[in-house]
């Protein structure tokens, strides 16, 4: 019986953690795109088509979309590793890994032309 009660706990303390660990993550994942989306806002507008990527409107639409995808994943869904919030953190993952440090570069003067 003692064996039996110690299993149960176990597994709803593997649950617990298991759930909170999720909901951290999710907490991490929607401030990486409500920071993209900030970065893009405070960029000039004809930065964008100098680097060759999308317009700033395009990209403000993009991570705007992906807030609204985490958020609502982690709380309306209740899902907050689906493949549509793993969707929503690559929108932001590029914008932050390729297009932010170009439109840095190209606004700040140092780029490598």
């Amino acid at each position: 019986m003692a064996k039996l009660i110690v299993v149960i706990l176990a597994r709803v303390f593997a649950f617990e953690v298991q759930y909170w660990v999720q909901i951290v993550i999710a907490i991490v994942l929607v401030v990486i795109e409500v920071v993209a989306l900030i970065d893009c806002m405070t960029r000039r507008a004809d930065a964008f088509p100098v680097v060759g990527s999308l317009s700033k409107n395009a990209w403000l639409g993009i991570l705007a979309a992906s807030v609204l995808v985490g958020v609502g994943c982690g709380i309306f869904l209740g899902q907050t590793l689906s493949i549509f919030a793993f969707a929503a953190i690559t929108a932001a993952a590029i914008y932050m890994l390729d297009v932010r440090p170009a439109l840095r570069d190209a606004t700040s003067g140092q780029g490598g032309w």
